[in-house]
């Protein structure tokens, strides 16, 4: 097989939605992250292999990552994944034919990713599939409509189809999850800064995925330091935690939203140099309309599903809402008997 890109099977002998394979050959993707993986801890922040089973629970949302023997995936590793979902996506915006086995080129993901293309960093992206490919998960989060209880990784499965004759990587064929696709056919994603990619410390990355995810549009939006933390999947004691935030607040690191400390061991995010028309703010929802949202679906997404009300919202030309509690709850019940 090495030396030429054909078709690939999925793992279970179907070929997978929309053709055999999606070829990665779009320039200057618009970063883009699945809305699952940025609400929920489901990488490793760590910098060394880390074998721990991590097991996260958060309003209805139950998660166990189990990791291979080579450690759970890294938040650096998602990189690939952030790649593939970005090229799925532009091609669904294109009209194009996507499908969960994709053809990529080794050195395009590396520069798409802001990393050095030298022979250690091709070693460190074979690493990195490996264990995406290994690191198990179990949950019951919901993604494109469908709740999964089973086990799977976050790759299916990952092969190199070509390598330099110096047995560097250069085609490879990469066969995402389901429910990684069917987040990206159900458009259950986030557009990334940029300059995410420069971020270099994985909890700024984190931390600011978190921020892309709850702030979005808003003028600003605050948590506290304890929540934080346990959103962010960081194994740091609160204290030492709390020290890592205050050192972003002095540095303010992020892309698009800047930090400050509140009273109350509080953390506040609000925009970055932007002025916010008054008559295009998006309009925010109480945590009562949120939970509401979920008695009437149970195990969803919540937060997908505010994304996805938002977008209609702007869609239909950001008219002003008297009580966008009610109007919310309402899309939501019509969007359950549709």
């Amino acid at each position: 097989m090495a030396g030429q890109i054909t078709g690939q099977m999925s793992a279970g002998g179907s070929a997978p939605q929309g053709g055999d394979f999606f070829l990665c050959d779009i320039f200057d993707a618009i970063p883009k992250n699945d809305l699952a993986s940025m609400e929920h801890p489901l990488f490793s922040l760590g910098t060394r292999p880390d074998r721990r089973i991590l097991n996260y629970e958060h309003n209805g949302a139950e998660i166990t990552v189990v990791p291979s023997v080579k450690g759970l995936a890294t938040i650096h590793d998602k990189d690939i994944l952030i790649f593939c979902i970005s090229q799925l996506m532009a091609a669904v915006n294109a009209g194009r034919q996507v499908s969960r086995t994709l053809h990529l080129t080794a050195h395009d993901l590396l520069v798409a990713t802001n990393r050095e293309t030298s022979g250690d960093a091709y070693r460190r992206l074979r690493e990195a599939f490996e264990r995406l490919a290994g690191t198990r998960i179990t949950t019951n989060i919901v993604t494109g409509g469908q709740e999964v209880t089973s086990g799977f990784g976050l790759i299916e499965s990952w092969e190199i189809v070509r390598k330099a004759r110096g047995g560097r990587m250069v085609n490879v064929v990469v066969t995402l999850s389901e429910w990684i696709y069917r987040a990206v056919l159900s458009k259950s994603v986030l557009t990334l800064s940029r300059d995410y990619f420069r971020l270099r410390k994985p909890l700024e990355r984190r931390i600011y995925e978190l921020a892309r995810k709850h702030c979005g549009r808003q003028d600003s939006w605050q948590i506290s330091v304890e929540t934080l933390l346990k959103k962010s999947g960081s194994a740091s004691p609160r204290r030492v935690f709390r020290k890592m935030l205050r050192d972003m607040i002095a540095a303010q690191p992020l892309p698009d939203y800047a930090l400050e400390e509140r009273p109350g061991d509080i953390i506040r995010f609000s925009q970055k140099h932007e002025v916010v028309d008054p008559t295009q703010r998006p309009p925010v929802l109480s945590e009562e309309a949120l939970e509401a949202a979920r008695a009437l679906i149970p195990g969803a997404d919540v937060y997908a599903l505010e994304a996805e009300w938002r977008a209609m919202w702007r869609r239909s030309g950001s008219p002003r809402l008297r009580k966008a509690d009610a109007a919310f709850v309402g899309w939501v019940k019509k969007r359950l008997s549709d």
